[in-house]
C-alpha cells in the first residue's frame, strides 16, 4: 500500500475518525448517528491507511470490527481540521 499513507481522508472516513478524537482510547463508533452500520470499506479503508486499527476482538458479535484511531490517524483528522479540510 505504498503512497496511501500520505493520500486524505475522503468525508465519510473524515467523518468517521474524527468521531474518535471525543472518545475514550480514540474508540470508532460501529454505527453513524442515524444508527447505520459503518461500511466495512470504510473501516477496511482507514485501517489501509493506517488512520485506524483494529482494537479488540468482540466475543458477542465477532464479525464486527471493533477499531480505535491510530496516532497517524489523530494527526491526519487534527491536522484537516485547522486547514478547514
Amino acid at each position: 500500500m505504498t503512497g496511501k499513507k500520505h493520500s486524505k481522508p475522503t468525508d465519510v472516513q473524515l467523518e468517521w475518525l474524527q468521531s474518535g478524537l471525543s472518545q475514550p482510547g480514540g474508540k470508532l463508533p460501529l454505527f453513524d448517528g442515524n444508527g447505520k452500520q459503518i461500511s466495512e470499506k470504510t473501516v477496511r479503508s482507514c485501517i489501509d491507511h493506517g488512520w485506524a486499527a483494529p482494537w479488540f476482538d468482540n466475543p458477542v458479535k465477532p464479525d464486527w470490527l471493533i477499531c480505535k484511531l491510530t496516532d497517524e490517524g489523530r494527526l491526519v483528522v487534527t491536522d484537516l481540521s485547522k486547514k478547514g479540510s
